[in-house]
């Protein structure tokens, strides 16, 4: 099945592009009640960084969200700026972040303050796939302890991606305001537009914001060519609603998700379609006792994967509808003027139903749907306390308890026909044996075992966190914090049932090939985490210097444990294996470095900037002695950052070291150490910034520590190799206010 956009679409891009640089012209004035900050990547509270503005800045580690617009469509690769956090590949909008060695799986990751849910086997359509650069308007994320307050069932950090608050006018006339951008990215030929238009009275503000974004496979650098399965295309679609009186803020926002197809260079399968659609409402009041703030949201979607062209020939249409709810209510309450309380509860429901449609004329898909997940709920209500102390003008403390109670059941499953062909090796052989319609599926004897037990299963997670920040002077402060959190499985490391060859690698969102099992008896993992921060400089000193250790200790980390090697079509043993989900322990610690020191320092944002950052983790499995899967080596950046005026220069060194300490058990691969070097360019005039990037500018070939197998091309080639890194890419971008 090939799925590629139509002349028709491709067109209509084309257009969208052209209109969005029509309205790259000088526009009428206005007033508006938030000014556009030149800010941008900053060290905050509690090892909190922000990532905001409309242009970089030459202070510590700063950067844009518009500085990367024209280099990525995956807002997960924004944040690989920040020491700590690396990600995880995925689709071209749709890589995975991992802070300090843990998974976006551990994480909370919030969309205009919304989770969004799991809706496939793969994780294809990650939370941060429903949003774009083009339209972000600031990143939040705390690498360190994360309150209570922050949202529970997750053992890490926190990733908040916002788009930007309601603007209203500040006299009679109304406000028309807006800004759009486009850009090209020659490696891949990607292309893509986003516009966001603003009206608003002194009450009533309306704001739209769209987007389109789509690439052709990318070239691997050097000699490594072109890494199938890589190619994408999306659109994104909101209006937002927001109404002010006195001190209270209404807020309405429903938008449209549509993704077309999407290769996934390191899964079996591709996405070939992806719609979703989203309802969120809320209101914040301020008011002389504290403060209110109560939201809700809706999120439906329907999700379906595939073969795209370079996966052919086959079929093997796989389906998953997801329904959720969210509902919160928090309350901010100043007891003295020392102290607030912080008190919330929170609801959310998940529905998810996974089915794999039969097809016609095969032996091993037919003649019934395989039921992989039948209608699976997770239902989790939360509440906690939270205490903030100024205990004097240098000394404050966080502390907070938190408890989550997490139900989760199923229905009963099938699999498509109780005397089709045992699949040998699944995809990993690239074909099946019929051994006759005597032999028994092993997939009918799972299925069986899964209907006689009880699906159901109830968690009580109990959470803390305790935070104290020491300003000791102007130059220096240090940040110590303990937590202990805890995370519920989600739906399919408990409910996936297949053991077949086949139908177990459909599960799993690790991209190394192999398949996975689910475990009803898993337990909510526990996680004790330790770290420190200390600051030196900043300011008005012209240099600053951040260094950050942690440790985390995980008990009942979901892991997985060893099940059998998958065979090929001829009997004979494959790279791949078969793993069950299990709970073992594990513990990740490293440190975090970052720094840098004026060289220039003009008038306003005038100057020149030096920045480094490095990050050091080692994530160990206790329970079998070898390294957790999928953790980031050391890596270091270097980048020179000069701004005078309208013109914006940057050059950037970026050096991985070698990947030697991977996981036995699923067969991961070593990865070589690489050095890459990118520069940019930008000028602004009249309103309108005009960007021009040289990404990895020597094509240096390199495989990616994070990228997994790259199975597009081993489907294609029969050659099994990492994923290659993307080579030499010149990008351009256009983008205005107005």
């Amino acid at each position: 099945m090939t799925i590629r956009i139509s002349a028709y679409r491709a067109a209509l891009a084309a257009g969208c592009c052209l209109a969005t640089l029509s309205l790259a012209a000088p526009a009428f004035a206005q007033d508006a009640a938030s000014s556009d900050e030149d800010t941008a990547l900053e060290a905050g509270g509690n090892g909190t960084v922000v990532i905001t503005g409309p242009v970089a800045g030459t202070e510590m580690g700063r950067t844009s969200i518009a500085r990367r617009q024209a280099s990525t469509s995956d807002t997960a690769a924004i944040l690989t700026r920040i020491p700590g956090v690396s990600t995880v590949t995925g689709g071209g909008f749709s890589s995975m972040p991992s802070i300090r060695g843990l998974s976006e799986q551990r994480l909370t990751v919030l969309v205009d303050g919304q989770a969004i849910d799991m809706s496939c086997p793969n994780d294809m359509n990650s939370p941060l796939s429903y949003t774009d650069p083009q339209n972000v308007a600031s990143i939040r994320v705390l690498t360190g302890i994360a309150p209570v307050s922050k949202g529970g069932d997750n053992i890490g950090g926190v990733i908040a991606v916002d788009a930007a608050p309601p603007q209203f006018a500040t006299g009679d006339a109304v406000l028309i305001t807006g800004e759009a951008s486009t850009f090209y990215r020659s490696n891949g030929d990607g292309f893509g537009g986003a516009v966001r238009l603003t009206a608003a009275s002194h009450h009533v503000s309306a704001t739209y914001t769209g987007s389109y974004t789509q690439s052709d496979q990318y070239d691997g650098g050097g000699d490594d060519g072109m890494v199938r399965s890589s190619e994408y295309a999306k659109t994104d679609h909101a209006l937002a609603l927001a109404v002010q009186s006195g001190s209270s803020l209404f807020q309405l926002k429903g938008g449209y998700h549509f993704s077309p197809y999407e290769g996934f260079v390191n899964q079996w399968m591709d996405m070939t379609s992806n719609k979703s659609w989203f309802l969120n409402g809320s209101y914040r009041g301020v008011f002389n006792w504290g403060k209110l703030d109560l939201a809700a949201a809706y999120r439906d979607t329907d999700h379906v994967m595939n073969f795209l062209e370079d996966k052919l020939p086959g079929a093997m249409p796989m389906n998953t509808e997801v329904h959720s709810f969210d509902a919160s209510a928090k309350v901010e309450l100043p007891v003295s003027m020392h102290d607030t309380l912080r008190l919330g509860g929170e609801y959310h429901h998940q529905w998810l139903d996974d089915y794999w449609p039969p097809v016609a004329g095969t032996a091993m898909m037919s003649p019934d749907t395989y039921v992989n997940v039948n209608a699976a709920t997770r239902d989790r209500i939360g509440a906690y306390a939270e205490w903030e102390r100024h205990w004097s003008d240098r000394l404050f403390t966080v502390a907070g308890l938190r408890y989550d109670r997490v139900e989760m059941n199923t229905g009963d499953v099938q699999p498509y026909n109780p005397m089709d062909p045992i699949p040998m090796g699944g995809m990993g052989g690239m074909g099946t044996m019929d051994m006759g319609m005597g032999m028994a599926n092993p997939d009918v004897g799972a299925a069986n075992a899964f209907n006689a037990a009880d699906h159901k299963r109830t968690d009580n997670n109990w959470s803390g966190s305790f935070v104290l920040t020491w300003r000791a002077s102007d130059m220096a402060s240090l940040e110590l914090g303990y937590a202990h959190k805890a995370r519920s499985p989600n739906i399919y490391e408990r409910y996936t049932w297949g053991v077949g060859g086949m139908a177990s690698q459909m599960i799993g969102w690790y991209g190394d090939g192999n398949g996975y099992v689910g475990n009803l008896d898993l337990k909510p993992e526990r996680a004790d985490t330790v770290s420190a921060a200390l600051d030196l400089g900043g300011g008005s000193q012209g240099w600053s210097l951040r260094i950050a250790p942690y440790y985390t200790h995980v008990s009942d980390y979901i892991d997985a444990q060893f099940v059998q090697v998958l065979t090929d079509m001829m009997g004979m043993p494959s790279p791949f294996v078969q793993l069950k989900f299990a709970n073992q322990e594990a513990e990740f610690y490293g440190v975090d470095v970052s720094g840098g020191v004026d060289l220039w320092r003009g008038e306003g944002q005038d100057g020149t900037r030096l920045n480094a950052a490095a990050s050091w983790l080692r994530g160990d499995n206790l329970t079998d002695g070898g390294p957790v899967y999928r953790q980031m080596p050391f890596n270091a950046r270097l980048s020179l950052d000069h701004r005078q005026g309208a013109l914006e220069l940057g050059a950037e060194l970026q050096w991985v070291a070698e990947k030697t300490r991977v996981d036995a058990t699923r067969n991961e691969p070593v990865t070589g150490d690489y050095a890459l070097v990118n520069l940019s360019a930008a000028y602004t005039i009249a309103g309108i910034r005009l960007s021009l990037e040289a990404e990895n500018l020597f094509d240096r070939a390199y495989a990616l520590p994070l990228g997994g197998m790259s199975l597009g091309d081993y489907g294609a080639t029969g050659d099994l190799r990492p994923v290659p890194g993307r080579g030499r890419s010149i990008n351009v971008g256009l983008s205005t206010r107005f």
